[in-house]
């Protein structure tokens, strides 16, 4: 049980810090596309040797 409420405590915390990054302009939609190709690169790499262009939306 205890666990379980650091962990919803945890996931607040970071949900909220999310939210002020996102409000004050620290996040922004170019920032999160390029993350998400980052870390597309890194978890499907195989397709990228095999020609695949994981390069997300227009840019």
């Amino acid at each position: 049980m205890r666990y379980r409420l650091g962990s919803f405590l945890l996931l607040i915390y970071i949900l909220v810090g999310l939210y002020v990054a996102w409000v004050h302009d620290y996040l922004t939609p170019t920032l999160l596309r390029q993350i998400a190709q980052a870390l597309l690169a890194i978890f499907l790499w195989f397709l990228i040797l095999l020609g695949v262009n994981l390069h997300i939306g227009g840019g």
